[in-house]
């Protein structure tokens, strides 16, 4: 009966709550909707409150008023995890008020919105560029923020991802092989040229053994004409791997490549 009783009274509370709602989007008065909407706000109900900002943003344009309803309405979204509209208010609000009380906290939540969307690496990265440059902005505009330090580090997990799709991509045309052509050729440049984008990445061992694997495989795999030449390849890249990782957790990989290839080479 107690239950029956409580449930009778959230339904009752529920259903005033939304005709409440629903005066305040027919009411012509605009600081009554203003109050509301922070009120919303202030309870996580972001998805009434940007409403009611948004239905009273014009009524404001051009008033002190204005910039403050544009970072709710900006902020309401982020609160909804809509990450695009809320990027889409702050980068409004910086070109709208680039001297404004709320410019450097817009911009810097401008890339942390492309940051939030960005995707797993194997799919496209747009918004991971958008948030790498709209970050890197951001340090070299503001560099005394307190925020500096948070956009470097969410600059190198971007920088990263990025690594780690070129370095997804090296792996894809290696375990294609030879099929339709030498891809382990095109495994060894993709690894160097995201070696040269982003050498100091989180990747950098993988990247260099992948490069290591690839040229081994194409020198096994090779015509005799060109086996010996590329066996020495093999051994250089060996060295280069070594040098730069002499404990790597591929060592062992890397041991037995140059073993079988110093083999052919010696015959």
């Amino acid at each position: 009966m107690k239950k029956t009783s409580y449930l009778l009274l959230v339904v009752v509370l529920t259903l005033f709550s939304c005709g409440e709602y629903q005066k305040l989007l027919k009411s012509d008065d605009a600081e009554l909707k203003y109050t509301k909407a922070v009120e919303y706000f202030n309870k996580g109900d972001f998805m009434r409150a940007s409403t009611l900002f948004d239905a009273i943003a014009t009524y404001y344009k051009g008033t002190d008023r204005s910039e403050t309803v544009l970072n709710y309405m900006a902020k309401s979204y982020m609160g909804q995890k809509d990450y695009f509209s809320a990027s889409e208010y702050y980068k409004t609000y910086v070109k709208t008020y680039p001297k404004g009380k709320y410019v450097i906290e817009s911009k810097y939540m401008i890339g942390y919105c492309y940051y939030l969307d960005s995707p797993d690496a194997r799919l496209d990265q747009t918004a991971t560029y958008s948030a790498i440059a709209a970050f890197q902005e951001f340090v070299d505009v503001y560099p005394e923020s307190d925020k500096v330090p948070e956009a470097n580090k969410l600059l190198e997990e971007l920088t990263n991802k990025l690594a780690y799709k070129a370095y997804l991509n090296a792996k894809l045309y290696y375990n294609l092989g030879n099929y339709l052509g030498n891809n382990y050729e095109s495994a060894v440049i993709t690894s160097q040229n995201a070696l040269k984008k982003y050498p100091s990445t989180a990747y950098r061992e993988e990247l260099l053994m992948l490069m290591l694997d690839s040229k081994y495989e194409q020198a096994v795999q090779s015509v005799e004409e060109k086996k010996i030449e590329r066996y020495r390849n093999t051994i250089d890249e060996y060295y280069n791997y070594i040098n730069e990782y002499p404990s790597g957790k591929f060592r062992k990989q890397a041991d037995r490549i140059l073993t079988e290839s110093k083999k052919i080479v010696k015959e």
